[in-house]
């Protein structure tokens, strides 16, 4: 059986204690949390994630290196969001329509109106153990597990 496979990323841009956030607009997940979007058919992952920051944030990123994962199954679609980081960047942040964005210290990240479950992702992203962030159905609930 072949699965259909939807992917997109998001990348958590580092400054010493500071990351760039967006205040992300969309209806189907607002809330706070770091640039990305979807991967275009035929571009490389990491080509994807760079071209998604600069649209997003203005910055010209580099070397992001692969740190983890989301994915759920839904409407028969496994749905992939890769997660990359990276110290590796230059410009001036300029926000777009997609929303405002900013630096902000990592600290500071469980105060701020974050989108669903964006603080245990960070975990995956900061954490050297945690490699996957994996939503399944429990019954009527969606449930998640970090690996």
């Amino acid at each position: 059986m072949i699965e259909r496979v939807e992917f997109t990323n998001m990348c958590m841009i580092c400054d010493g204690n500071r990351v760039v956030v967006i205040d992300r607009k969309k209806k189907d997940w607002p809330g706070i949390t770091f640039p990305g979007c979807k991967v275009e058919l035929g571009e490389s992952f990491s080509d994807a994630v760079i071209r998604e920051v600069k649209e997003e944030t203005g910055l010209d990123i580099w070397s992001p290196q692969l740190c983890g994962m989301k994915d759920w199954y839904e409407n028969q679609i496994r749905f992939v969001v890769l997660f990359y980081k990276t110290r590796h960047f230059q410009g001036d942040l300029q926000s777009s329509k997609e929303g405002e964005v900013w630096w902000e210290e990592i600290a500071n990240l469980p105060n701020l109106n974050l989108s669903l479950d964006m603080n245990d992702m960070i975990r995956v992203f900061t954490e050297d153990d945690l490699s996957e962030f994996f939503y399944r159905r429990d019954g009527d609930k969606w449930v998640y597990d970090l690996k």
